[in-house]
Formats: C-alpha cells, structure tokens, sequence
C-alpha cells in the first residue's frame, strides 16, 4: 500500500517533536488550537443547532444569534458544572453549522468548542450544496483543505474534525463514495479525523475500505452512531480494524443497552476504541424558541451510574471520557 504523507503534516510532526508536551498533537477549538491536555472530559458528539430546511434554503438569516445563545447557554453552562471541559459540535455545513455562533457560546460557558468541515448526504443527499454533484472528490476535498487552513469563510474559525454522512444502503451510492473518498484526500493534508454518520456495519466497512485504498488508516475514521447496528460482533470486528465506535445517543431510556454494548466492547480488550455521547441539543430555527431542546446530562445522571454497577473503575470510565477522546480528535498523521 502507497503510504501519503502531506508535507504540511511533515511539518506539523518536526515542530511538535520539539516541544515537551505529550503526546505532541494539538486539538483545533473555535477559539484556536489548544494542546490535548486541555481538552478534559468530553462529550464528542453533540448538536447546538440543526436546520433541517435543506442546502438551498438553509443561511444565517434564519436564526437570530443572540436569541439561540440565550436559549442554549444554560444547558452548556449546565455541562460545565458537571466537569466537562468540551463539547465537539457535529453539524455540518447547510445543516446549520455556524462558526460563529459556536465561538461566542465557547467564551460564554467556558466550555472547549468544536466544530466541523465535510458535507452530509444522509437523507437522499437533501443538505449537499447543488455545486457538490457536478465536483470531484479532489475538488470537494480542496474546499475542506481550504477551510483548514485559511479557516470557515471569513471567520477565521478553523474545524477540527471532518464530519460527513452516508445513507444506510446495501451499497454506498456513488455521492457517498465520492464524499468518503474527499474526505480521505482532505485528510491526508490536513490530519483531521473523520467522523461518518453510517449507522450500520454494512456502510462502515465500505467506508473503511475506500479509507484504505487511499492510504488512510481505520484509526482516522469514527462509526457515528453504532448503537444502531444490534449485532455487537461487528462493533467487535470494526474496532479490532482500528475504527473508532461511537456509541452517541445516550438517553435515559436505553442506558441497559449502552452497558450492554459497551461491556461487549470491554470484554474484548476494546474499551480504548469507544467513544460516548448524546447526539443531543438542539435548536430549530423556525420553532418558536428553537422548538424543544434535549440537554447534555443523561450520560452523568444514567450512564455513568450504571458503568460503575456493572464493575467499571474510575479509570476506565475516564478513559471514556478523557482519553479516548484525546486520541480521537488529536491532529495527526493516521495513515498506511
């Protein structure tokens, strides 16, 4: 297999050799690059708004930023209390994503904030710009690549990870090919982790293999919502390959299923390739206040009791928490 190295991360691997800190990576945040020490506990994959209208309607002119800070803070500042010290943002571009308003809420609530770069084609490719059907995977990647380095329009604003969607075919359309294989092209410039909304085994192991075909190692692309697939085996097989399973809809109602899967996964000397969190918020503009909003705290009120019930230290609960997410979202070369 070909190995790619981008000479910006060649770059960025001789400067952090020569600096103290370990393990020498840093995470990107909308209020700039912060080494992974400080990233704390975290819940890797949440929402602070979603606009469902679709690409060509969706704009900053339908929400009024003032009036989402005041609605969401609270449930931010609520989080903090709790002892987490980031939140990392998955909303793409034209489903809502808004740098901006993502910076303002990160100064307010004192919580590390991340945000994203990729497109979403879950959904019959209903949120991906009308320009991203006639362009290439090389072309798409090149518009990601951009944002890193110059940052998200004329914010300044940078992501920290891509975030991109598949539909659960038997087969990924070719969109969805090409979105993966973008995403592979951007990351072999910029180090920048890929997290898929894939839901199923099937599509996550389709996605795995164009990552390989293109150089990229399993351990740069995050299953987003695995707990949808019900058989463990595979999260087994997915994570043993390296991939990262994320297991991101934590609520009150299924806490013995999140035990179950997570124990699976420890079980199989797994724990350091699973990730935790809600898929919670958010915002919807065009609701009267943004519609009902689902707060971040279910994994502290429900989860986290059960784990220790079932035998989980504390040591291994803040390797849920605190260090796999570090290696997750740690910028770097991931590649074969």
């Amino acid at each position: 297999m070909k190995t790619y190295l981008s000479l910006s991360i060649l770059v960025f691997l001789l400067l952090n050799s020569c600096q103290d800190s370990s393990p020498g990576w840093e995470i990107q945040t909308v209020q700039g690059p912060i080494s992974t020490d400080a990233l704390g506990k975290t819940l890797i994959h949440e929402h602070i708004l979603v606009d469902f209208i679709g690409a060509d309607s969706t704009g900053y002119h339908r929400w009024d930023r003032a009036e989402v800070v005041e609605r969401v803070l609270p449930y931010l500042q609520e989080i903090k209390a709790l002892g987490f010290e980031s939140l990392i943002e998955c909303t793409p571009a034209y489903l809502g994503r808004d740098p901006q308003l993502l910076k303002t809420l990160s100064e307010r609530s004192g919580l590390n904030i991340l945000t994203n770069t990729g497109y979403y084609g879950a959904r019959n490719n209903q949120f991906i710009p009308e320009y991203a059907f006639r362009e290439s995977a090389q072309q798409l990647a090149t518009r990601w690549i951009q944002e890193w380095e110059q940052g998200i329009e004329d914010t300044g604003i940078k992501p920290g990870f891509m975030k991109i969607s598949v539909d659960q075919d038997a087969k990924l359309s070719m969109m969805h090919r090409k979105l993966i294989r973008a995403a592979a092209i951007a990351y072999r410039s910029t180090g920048l982790t890929i997290a898929s909304h894939t839901l199923l085994a099937v599509p996550a192991f389709q996605q795995m293999a164009i990552l390989e075909e293109e150089g990229v190692a399993a351990d740069a692309f995050i299953w987003v919502h695995a707990q949808a697939e019900e058989d463990l085996s595979e999260h087994v097989r997915a994570a043993r390959e390296g991939a990262w399973i994320s297991l991101d809809n934590v609520n009150a109602d299924q806490v013995d299923r999140y035990v179950e899967m997570i124990t699976n996964l420890k079980e199989n000397d797994l724990l350091h390739r699973v990730l935790i969190s809600h898929d919670a918020g958010w915002y919807s503009p065009g609701e009267a206040r943004g519609g009902d909003f689902r707060g971040y705290t279910d994994l502290s009120k429900y989860l986290l009791p059960a784990l220790r019930e079932a035998g989980f230290s504390t040591a291994e609960i803040d390797q849920l928490l605190v260090h796999n997410p570090v290696e997750a979202f740690g910028i770097r070369p991931r590649l074969l």
